[in-house]
């Protein structure tokens, strides 16, 4: 599980510990805490939090990332 810092348009920033996922719903983007290694946001999913996104300005996961997203390009010999 990772934190997410949103900043919102008025310069505040909210902190969501614990979430692994966020995506759009509607008028609002929501951010998730998957079940173990599931990796993918289903009905087995715990809402965390909720924002209009229309005030949101930036997104930042802090924390550990999945190894997927760190894996490494092989330079030329």
């Amino acid at each position: 599980m990772a934190t997410f810092e949103v900043t919102f348009k008025d310069r505040t920033v909210e902190m969501i510990d614990g979430a692994d996922a966020y995506q759009q719903e509607n008028q609002m983007t929501t951010f998730f805490a998957t079940r173990g290694e599931r990796r993918v946001v289903d009905c087995w999913s715990t809402r965390l939090a909720s924002f209009c996104t229309t005030e949101i300005l930036i997104i930042r996961r802090l924390g550990r990332q999945p190894e997927s997203a760190t894996s490494r390009i092989p330079r030329p010999a």
